[in-house]
């Protein structure tokens, strides 16, 4: 659940972060703080505001001891424009690749469609009664909208008399029947929810684009065409389409509430929030850095540092959406920089990235609060796996230390992954119990020490086989 950034203070992000993470307490510290200041920043006056620049960081350490897992709950727990990108996926201006500024693209875009989503919110009432007339006209076409009276004697009741009762002849009815009563009726059928299941035709629209194809080394932001644009020439079309009213109150209320937003105005709001409150994580930098006395063919490296160095600095990029400045994004890098250094990134690059944290390789102990503390810890979801067959898994203290332990000889004998050698060593234990698992039903299965040592026997005593165990 995301959460308003101005209402967080370090100390309670940190706290949100500690429900999903183990340990790293100083690169969760240092995100906090960064995240902070962005608020911070927003309370100073606009000339000391532009002054003031993000400070930003690199988070150093092997992979699978919760780099990524702390950019994932950042992105779900804050309330800014938030994108994770590869640093591996790009590739130096002329060659076949996504180019720099995508990143930049894939955030204003994000920023919209959160923008978007809460100006929704704030029309849903007005939508939804909009979506419900609508509604009714499709299960009652022509039936409570009366139609102009003809100018003449008789046409209508005089000024000040209240109109009658206009009748309508149904298809297939031999007498006409007041649709005054008839539409309200149907109202409260339909917030009764006893026509959900019935079937009505609905206009939609039809979401086929044309095919285009884009020469190497542009995008659709430099040649200025818009997808929008390109949807009501070619795919804007409707067609009707047979629903039941459930998907078709779904489709009326999107509709209607796509009506009642202004995006000019959603556009102007996500293009200020990317600017101001813009976080960038970038994962992999390390891949990108040049290792010495490496010879070979080599996809320039050094020109993916040099295509993201201005981004970083601070320039204009142009999206669809307009140019956007990155001078107040905050960049966040991380890298296991087991082959290279980040002093392997060029100068100007390092310069850019002010903040290094090192986290801290995972241990036993570490190995045991992972499997148990987290809210998504790896036993309690193995646990509730099983339940759903009728099967309780119940796990023994010792049990459980002798699982950190035997993922801790493996990290430390083969290539060391972290905290994802537990996802197989895991299932390896398991693998037996969910096989069966239908079989066994309403019986409960205690892991012991034991049977973890029955079960992981070949893979703790040959080395061979463990250097497959991802």
């Amino acid at each position: 659940m995301k959460i308003d950034l101005d209402s967080l203070t370090p100390k309670q992000i940190v706290e949100q972060l500690d429900k999903y993470i183990v340990g790293q307490t100083k690169a969760k510290k240092a995100v906090a703080i960064a995240l902070r200041n962005r608020t911070r920043r927003q309370r100073l006056s606009e000339e000391m505001r532009d002054e003031v620049a993000p400070k930003n960081i690199i988070m150093i350490g092997p992979t699978g001891v919760g780099k990524t897992e702390i950019a994932r709950r950042l992105s779900r727990l804050c309330g800014a424009p938030f994108v994770k990108v590869e640093a591996t996926k790009y590739t130096e201006v002329g060659y076949v690749g996504r180019d720099v500024e995508s990143m930049i693209r894939d955030l204003v875009s994000t920023a919209v469609s959160m923008v978007k989503t809460e100006l929704q919110e704030q029309v849903r009432e007005e939508a939804e009664k909009r979506a419900e007339e609508a509604l009714l006209d499709l299960l009652l076409p022509g039936i409570g909208k009366t139609p102009a009276a003809p100018r003449g004697a008789g046409a209508g009741p005089l000024r000040g008399q209240p109109a009658a009762p206009r009748l309508e002849t149904p298809p297939g009815s031999a007498e006409p029947v007041a649709t005054a009563g008839t539409r309200e009726k149907f109202r409260e059928k339909l917030r009764a929810g006893e026509l959900e299941d019935k079937t009505v035709e609905v206009n939609v629209t039809s979401n086929q684009f044309p095919a285009i194809e884009i020469f190497s080394g542009t995008s659709l932001e430099e040649m200025d065409v818009n997808i929008g644009n390109l949807g009501n020439i070619f795919g804007g079309r409707k067609k009707r389409k047979k629903t039941t009213v459930a998907r078709a109150r779904d489709i009326l209320l999107s509709e209607e509430m796509d009506k009642l937003i202004d995006m000019e105005r959603v556009t102007e709001q996500a293009i200020k929030r990317t600017e101001q409150m813009g976080i960038v994580f970038i994962d992999e930098l390390d891949k990108i850095a040049s290792r010495q006395n490496v010879s070979g063919v080599d996809v320039s490296r050094e020109g993916v540092q040099r295509d993201i160095l201005p981004i970083v600095e601070g320039s204009q990029v142009h999206t669809r959406y307009g140019m956007i400045d990155t001078s107040h994004i905050l960049f966040i890098a991380a890298g296991a920089f087991h082959m290279s250094k980040p002093s392997d990134l060029i100068p100007e690059l390092q310069g850019r990235f002010p903040l290094r944290v090192e986290l801290q390789a995972l241990t036993s102990g570490d190995f045991v609060e992972i499997l148990t503390q987290p809210r998504n810890a790896l036993i309690k979801q193995y646990e509730e796996l099983l339940r759903t067959e009728n099967v309780e898994l119940v796990f023994d203290e010792r049990a459980i230390n002798r699982i950190a332990e035997i993922a801790n000889e493996v990290n430390s004998r083969t290539e060391n992954i972290g905290a994802r050698r537990l996802h197989t060593i895991m299932e390896s234990l398991l693998e037996e119990v969910s096989f069966t698992a239908t079989d066994i039903q309403g019986q409960t299965v205690t892991i012991t020490d034991d049977y973890v040592d029955a079960r992981l026997k070949d893979i703790v005593e040959d080395q061979d086989l463990s250097r497959f165990i991802l």
